[in-house]
This record gives structure tokens, C-alpha cells and sequence, in this order.
């Protein structure tokens, strides 16, 4: 998918929510359990439910490695029946690589070509030769870890080495790899005020906004910093949507919070 067809998909659905799938069987309603592939039934319902108020899904893979083999079949059924029936959502597999040049390219094999994902999330920190194998895939997006949400962010990201604070060096870095067009950038919702910074760097690229809803992250604030004129944003919300429920009606229940996110964006998108 390119990113002019993702934009369309926001300006059509009045939206620029994504949908983190992110599983855990201890949190799904109790009689989705004697279903023979729960994660996978439990996903196809919120999808079933929620597709026409996003323009993205993003399954956390860990969420789907922690069940082994089965897992990892629940996450190859849940994007072949994205892709089968709605082929105009953007998919990301929320997979955190980054590993030598060699093993990139695997990984970049496995979701791009074998799991068929639009997109994938890496870890920057190997350098160069980590990333530029996912740039190579033509249409496919590589979403680098630019500024977390999590508090370990300041650990390291916001850092000054050499008198500009790393998480800057890192994307103005990222620019100058080959097939840069082909990137965009993990930057969490609960360090908005940083977003203008960001959009001096990157002012055309997507950016991927986790930290909506459970993590306290303020969407007016995000839009107000981060939207270029061509949205370039997604929301992620997870368990926020998710998990709103865990009753019969828990498909409906998420759809609600998605609905109650998406008219949020119609509202900013039309101001």
C-alpha cells in the first residue's frame, strides 16, 4: 500500500485510528476460550465490528509469540483475512526488529512477503545496515522507533550528545539511508510537546502515535503538533478499544470506542 492510498483511506472514513490486536487469554471474554482458535476468533469479531472507523490494524507480536505455534497460526489467519476482506487497511506488524544486515532481511521476508503486512515497526539502535534492509521492499513501510511513550524514553532518546538530543539525531540520520521514503516513525502521544521538534525533521512522513486512551496521550494536543496537510498520523488505541468489554456484547462495546475516537478525528479533520 502507498502512502497516498493510506491518506485516501483517512479523508474517505474521516479517521486516522489504528487498532492495536494485541491478545491476551486472560483478557477476552471467557467463552471465546472453547473456540478451537480463540485469539484468531476474538480478532475477527473487533474487525467484523470496527473496520469502517480505521484505517489501520496493529497486532503486537509478542502478544502472539508468548502461545507458540499456535499463536503465530492465530496471527497468519488474523492478516489473511484482513487482506481478503478489507485489502484497503493498512496492516502493521508491531515487531520491534532490528538486528545485522543478514537477519533484517529475514525478518523483512517473514512479514512483508510470508505474513503479507503493509508495514512493520524496528529498532533503530543497530544503525544503518539494520533498517535499510526493510527499506528495499517496494510499498512496504518500515516504522522506526523514533520517541517512545514508555518512561524509559528518557533513558537514552532524550538524551544531549553532542548538543542535540538523540532521539533528533536518530531521525535526521534516518533521512540520509536509501529508500528513506519508505520510513516512517514510531513517536509516542504522551510527549506531544515534542512533536513540533519532530515536524521540523520529518514534515512529510507518517507518524505511527501510540499512548491514545489507557496511557494518558491527548489527541487535540498530538493533531494540534504532529498533523502535516496530509493528516500523517495514525492513533493507535489498544486496550482501550479492545478490552472495553468482556461480555457477549464485546465486540459492540469496542466498536463504540472506536466510534467515540473516530468522530473525535472527523471533528478535527473538518475544523
Amino acid at each position: 500500500m502507498t502512502t497516498q492510498q493510506l491518506t485516501e483511506q483517512i479523508k474517505k472514513k474521516n479517521s486516522f485510528l489504528c487498532i492495536g490486536l494485541d491478545v491476551d487469554l486472560n483478557k477476552i471474554p471467557i467463552h471465546l476460550l472453547k473456540e478451537e482458535d480463540p485469539i484468531f476468533a476474538f480478532n475477527k469479531a473487533i474487525i467484523d465490528a470496527t473496520h469502517h472507523l480505521c484505517v489501520a490494524y496493529k497486532p503486537n507480536t509478542a502478544f502472539y509469540e508468548a502461545y507458540g505455534l499456535k499463536g503465530w497460526k492465530a496471527l497468519e489467519k488474523t492478516i489473511m483475512y484482513l487482506n481478503v476482506n478489507h485489502p484497503e487497511i493498512f496492516t502493521i506488524a508491531d515487531a520491534k526488529r532490528g538486528d545485522i544486515g543478514n537477519t533484517s532481511a529475514m525478518y523483512a521476508k517473514a512479514f512483508f512477503e510470508d505474513f503479507a503486512f503493509d508495514s512493520v515497526t524496528v529498532a533503530p539502535y543497530m544503525g544503518k545496515d539494520s533498517v535499510e534492509p526493510f527499506l528495499a521492499f517496494k510499498n512496504k513501510h518500515t516504522i522506526m522507533l523514533a520517541l517512545t511513550s514508555n518512561a524509559g524514553a528518557f533513558d537514552f532518546q532524550t538524551k544531549i550528545v553532542d548538543g542535540k538530543e538523540l532521539y533528533k539525531q536518530v531521525l535526521e540520520t534516518s533521512k540520509t539511508w536509501k529508500n528513506a521514503k519508505n520510513l516512517m516513525y514510531v513517536v509516542g502521544a504522551t510527549k506531544a510537546e515534542y512533536f513540533a521538534d519532530i515536524r521540523k525533521i520529518i514534515p512529510e512522513a507518517f507518524l505511527l502515535v501510540p499512548g491514545i486512551g489507557a496511557q494518558g496521550g491527548n489527541l487535540q494536543e498530538v493533531c494540534k503538533y504532529g498533523m502535516n496537510d496530509a493528516v500523517g498520523l495514525l492513533i493507535n488505541s489498544s486496550r482501550g478499544i479492545i478490552y472495553a468489554s468482556q461480555n457477549d456484547n464485546f465486540a459492540t462495546a469496542a466498536a463504540g470506542k472506536a466510534k467515540e475516537l473516530q468522530e473525535q478525528m472527523e471533528t478535527i479533520l473538518n475544523s
